[in-house]
């Protein structure tokens, strides 16, 4: 499969718990503690898919990081383009705002789209975008990295000078990592990286998150 992939082919793509079998998954999407407050359209599974050269980098950033005593712990990786719409059609039409006060507490929701928290076309459908943390593993626990996961907020651009020097050192500990072996960072989202050289720059996919979409290969 070509980088004109059709956008229902998930030929190019591998369970990431396949490639990189020390990583902790935590599915946000799939469940209903995110931003919406419900299960996303088109997770049907709680696993991260990526495609194959996406998930070979990360690969290495997991060698790395274990080295060191991490482990990555993984929110998101393929999103179908079917939840973007979702979150599109959340931020004009839905009034429900039941999850400010967790996600997004000092803006109002249309907000999100303006300030860049929310794409109207991602990267994640793509296939070649993760968002992720380190887990200590002598203590089971995820480095402070100042905000988490999915708070639309300042505080989380990857240089926030309102954080402390640990958690400003953590975040770098694994921006740095993951910019080594091929992904780039954006400046509001410490968690969000993208491979650089990825395999479908012009394609957003709509199969669903499943294992079952790998299967008939």
């Amino acid at each position: 499969m070509g980088r004109n992939a059709l956008p229902t082919d998930a030929g190019g793509f591998v369970l990431l718990s396949d490639f990189v079998p020390h990583i902790v998954q935590e599915i946000r999407y799939y469940s209903t503690y995110n931003f919406i407050g419900e299960r996303i359209d088109g997770y049907e599974e709680p696993v991260a898919l990526l495609t194959r050269e996406a998930a070979r980098a990360l690969k290495a950033v997991s060698n790395e990081m274990i080295v060191q005593g991490y482990r990555l712990k993984v929110f998101d990786a393929y999103r179908p383009a079917t939840a973007v719409k979702q979150f599109i059609l959340w931020g004009i039409e839905d009034t429900d705002v039941r999850m400010k006060p967790y996600f997004y507490p000092d803006l109002m929701k249309q907000d999100l789209f303006a300030e860049g928290y929310i794409a109207k076309q991602s990267s994640h459908s793509r296939g070649s975008a993760v968002d992720l943390t380190l887990l200590d593993m002598r203590t089971g626990k995820e480095l402070d990295m100042g905000s988490p996961f999915d708070l639309f907020s300042p505080l989380s651009h990857p240089d926030c000078p309102d954080v402390t020097t640990e958690q400003y050192e953590n975040r770098m500990l694994l921006q740095h990592a993951m910019v080594r072996n091929g992904f780039a960072p954006i400046d509001c989202e410490w968690w969000h990286f993208a491979l650089r050289d990825e395999p479908y720059p012009d394609t957003y996919f709509t199969f669903p998150v499943s294992a079952a979409v790998l299967s008939g290969r």
